[in-house]
């Protein structure tokens, strides 16, 4: 059988104020253009920086989880800047933090990925497979693997990867939700039903609860890990 790994990333943007004065100008050109007032330009600002954890332009990738569809083992990596952890683990999954978003990459790319044939993902083409590109080509790491290859699963040559959402949706032809959504119709417990959301991890990583954010994705690993056996055994018609 081939070896096939979950992954997911969180993400954190990056901050509005450390930013040099081009590279704010640049970011509210568009802004002051929208808005009729300075109090709207403000209301505006706050909403752009809220999104900045959605590009690898203005964010960086604070975790990125691998776990085994198979045996339900796995690793979390998580950005600890300056902070020691203890051991950790979220079931079957450790927690393993790591001082830079640069060799937080190359663990994942060298360890997570070894041998996989199969990856599997949710909105992970659109985001997670962009994102560790984009990040990596930043710190000047070459993936071994190419996650953003043909976007059909028949013509993927080498890695196949499974975009859950895509496949669940038809690539397109139907629009079935959010990861909870789908998580809620196949009875398996949504990890957004839990603490926290994709839109805390920015606060949390600010308060330095690095941990916290391992932990949420490792929920988000377990979720995505049972979307895909339901697809893989009940849907699939396609050989991986």
């Amino acid at each position: 059988m081939n070896k096939t790994i979950i992954f997911d990333i969180e993400t954190v943007g990056e901050s509005f104020d450390g930013m040099d004065e081009l590279t704010k100008h640049e970011f509210t050109k568009r802004l002051r253009h929208q808005a009729s007032s300075e109090e709207e330009l403000r209301t505006l600002l706050a909403q752009a920086v809220d999104r900045m954890a959605l590009s690898p332009l203005t964010g960086q990738i604070a975790a990125i989880g691998a776990l085994n569809a198979d045996s339900g083992k796995g690793a979390v990596y998580y950005v600890s800047p300056g902070v020691a952890q203890p051991e950790a683990y979220a079931g079957n999954i450790k927690l393993v933090a790591m001082p830079t978003e640069a060799e937080m990459l190359d663990r994942f790319w060298k360890k997570a990925l070894a041998g996989a044939e199969v990856v599997v993902g949710f909105n992970s083409r659109s985001f997670d497979a962009w994102w560790l590109h984009v990040r990596s080509a930043v710190h000047r790491i070459r993936p071994p693997v190419d996650l953003m290859s043909a976007r059909y699963l028949y013509q993927q040559r080498e890695v196949k990867h499974v975009d859950l959402q895509d496949q669940l949706e038809g690539y397109g032809a139907a629009r079935g939700g959010s990861l909870h959504m789908w998580c809620r119709a196949f009875g398996i417990k949504s990890p957004k039903s839990e603490s926290m959301s994709g839109s805390d991890v920015g606060k949390a990583f600010a308060e330095g609860r690095f941990l916290d954010i391992a932990r949420y994705n490792a929920d988000d690993l377990i979720a995505e890990r049972e979307l895909f056996l339901v697809w893989r055994d009940f849907i699939n018609f396609q050989k991986l």
